[in-house]
């Protein structure tokens, strides 16, 4: 890394001599505007709009509308005269909780490294810092303009956050916030459930720029002249929910089984593993069920034939049977008759 800048942590009465760096970089994949016919660069001219010429970087000047068509004009002199404080210093005007200064007003960071024999008050300045879990708020004059910073420790190295000032952050001015807006109990609990289902903790080596990393590929594809393989599209955003509850509960649904875990009140939506089990076991049932189907189918006739055979020989008996009754019965008859008529 190279230093931006060099200049002194002013703690009190003792100074740190530090070098500044930046501590983060853009990734994005930068291009230049071509001709579309040959790939040639496309180049501005600086020109001025009221005599035509092009002008050099040494005859620029900057320059303040004030309306109607007039410009104020300001020189690196009347710059270097601006009451800033020391150029080369950052000022710690007092030490606050952290959790006191809003995320939205962090700007860009800077690692401090120390400079020359300054090492032992940087540790120290650093360790105190770190034990006492508040950040430093500073003042520091870079690029001309004077900032509001904190310092604060990362990974044993004073970090610098420049900082917006307070009346350069916009206030929300939206309808809805007028609104009597009311949020109904199962509502609230469903959402909070549904953050549950979804917490865990925040490691950034996790996530990945995938636009870059298909541009990348784009641009490697043209270069080796070979064609592009288009990535799956991903599954489209749901419209608008009507039923807001029902969207809720979707959502923790499909958390959930993202952990493999089950849903409330019902079994757990097929994982990639879970969902390989049960086509194999898919696959099996009908095999399974195909057997079962023949083994009743091959009884059935032996069955059947037994029962025909029975059937003719169940018939044969009862006409026996019923044979041998009817004579004694006829006997009986005649019997009785003559008693009735003497």
């Amino acid at each position: 890394m190279r230093a931006i800048w060099k200049g002194a942590v002013s703690f009190g009465l003792v100074s740190i001599g530090v070098k500044v760096y930046s501590a983060t970089e853009e990734k994005d994949i930068r291009f230049h505007q071509v001709h579309r016919e040959d790939g040639g660069r496309i180049r501005y001219k600086r020109t001025c709009s009221v005599c035509g010429e092009e002008v050099t970087y040494d005859d620029i000047a900057k320059g303040y509308d004030i309306g109607g068509g007039e410009m104020v004009i300001l020189t690196d002199e009347d710059f270097a005269e601006l009451p800033l404080t020391t150029s080369h210093a950052i000022d710690v005007l007092e030490f606050v909780p952290a959790e006191q200064v809003d995320p939205i007003l962090y700007n860009k960071a800077y690692f401090l490294e120390p400079e020359g024999s300054a090492t032992k008050p940087y540790v120290l300045l650093r360790d105190a810092l770190a034990d006492s879990e508040r950040v430093a708020i500073v003042k520091v004059a870079l690029r001309q303009r004077e900032q509001l910073a904190t310092l604060r420790v990362r990974e044993g190295v004073l970090l610098l956050n420049t900082m917006l000032w307070p009346d350069e952050v916009r206030q929300p001015d939206f309808g809805f916030l007028d609104e009597d807006l009311k949020v109904r109990p199962p509502e609230l609990a469903m959402a909070s459930s549904l953050i549950d289902s979804m917490a865990g903790e925040f490691e950034p080596d996790a996530f990945t720029d995938d636009y870059r990393a298909a541009l990348q590929e784009v641009i490697d594809a043209k270069v080796e002249g070979r064609e592009v393989v288009q990535p799956e599209e991903e599954e489209a955003a749901p419209a608008a929910a009507v039923d807001l509850m029902a969207a809720l509960k979707a959502s923790v649904d499909r958390a959930r089984a993202a952990r493999g875990e089950a849903p409330e009140g019902g079994a757990a939506e097929p994982t990639p593993i879970s969902a390989a089990r049960s086509a194999q076991k898919a696959a099996k049932a009908p095999a399974k069920k195909a057997a079962e189907k023949k083994a009743p189918a091959k009884k059935a006739p032996a069955k059947k034939a037994a029962e025909k055979k029975a059937e003719p020989a169940k018939k044969t008996a009862a006409k026996k049977t019923a044979a041998k009754k009817a004579p004694a019965k006829k006997a009986a008859e005649k019997k009785a008759a003559p008693r009735k008529t003497a």
